[in-house]
């Protein structure tokens, strides 16, 4: 994946009454991160969550101009407000150089890793297997595109990188981990091929124990990422041009004022929640 689809997107001037989505991460602009062009590394990144910021749930929320991205008039609200998400999974694609032809694992088959998914196969990766321990993510994967699944029922690490083995028909060149789990940063480890890279999204323990030994005699590339960077002009393209359809991942919906009914409904995940639309009146 390149930042081709930049070019047009960014020179549209904003007017009165345009649909945006917004990237809720706005840096200095002025520190070393932001003008090596790795802005989301920003010490001073002010992002429109709660915590740090109050207020972004309302009807209405100042933003800055330079991260708001004019919508198609074809791409919803719903579709422009999955950039956030969909944004993480064009940048840890990225970062682990998922091209054509590619064989990819995804670890975690929640949210993130789902648009890991369809953002691997956008980037032309030619088998993707996903593995989770939930049944029914697995099979909400499979319609997604997953080439094949893995339900997680062993606690060893070693086994379960043997079964991803068996089912691409070869290591992965490329793993993302989107779980955090400690036991699968192990078998992502020893799933992924020498030479091969993985790619840690989730967020777990502070600190966990992994078989760094045999990563790095292996010489398997372990990368983190830290949200996006660039990455909102790309993910608006690749829905806009139908690369990818993000509208599965809506399961269920909620007004403004049922904002405290719909976090319930996304910690707990219950009636196969994915992702939780909250919706500020009506397009």
């Amino acid at each position: 994946m390149t930042h081709i689809f930049i070019s047009y997107s960014l020179l549209l001037l904003l007017l009165l009454g345009d649909r945006v989505a917004i990237e809720p991460g706005v840096p200095c602009r002025t520190c070393s991160y932001c003008k090596g062009g790795r802005y989301n590394l920003c010490p001073d990144m002010q992002f429109c969550a709660t915590p740090p910021v109050n207020g972004s749930l309302a009807n209405y929320y100042v933003h800055a101009a330079d991260f708001c991205y004019k919508l198609p008039d074809h791409v919803s609200f719903d579709e422009g407000a999955l950039l956030e998400p969909l944004s993480v999974g064009v940048h840890a694609c990225q970062r682990a150089g998922i091209g054509l032809g590619s064989k990819v694992l995804v670890c975690g088959a929640g949210p993130i890793g789902l648009v890991c998914l369809l953002t691997a196969k956008a980037c032309g990766a030619s088998d993707i297997v996903i593995t989770d321990l939930d049944a029914g993510r697995l099979d909400f994967a499979k319609k997604l595109g997953a080439t094949s699944t893995i339900q997680v029922k062993t606690r060893d690490t070693r086994l379960l990188a043997k079964q991803v083995e068996e089912a691409l028909g070869c290591k992965p060149d490329q793993t993302i981990e989107c779980s955090g789990a400690q036991s699968s940063i192990s078998a992502a480890i020893y799933a992924t091929r020498s030479g091969g890279t993985l790619v840690l999204v989730g967020l777990g323990a502070p600190e966990v124990q992994i078989p760094i030994v045999d990563a790095s005699v292996r010489e398997v590339d372990i990368r983190g990422i830290f949200r996006y960077c660039n990455c909102y002009p790309t993910a608006l393209e690749m829905v806009a041009s139908g690369k990818v359809d993000v509208k599965p991942l809506i399961t269920h919906s909620y007004t403004l004022e049922q904002t405290l009914d719909a976090f319930q409904r996304a910690k707990t995940g219950e009636g196969g929640a994915i992702k939780v639309m909250i919706r500020c009146g009506t397009e």
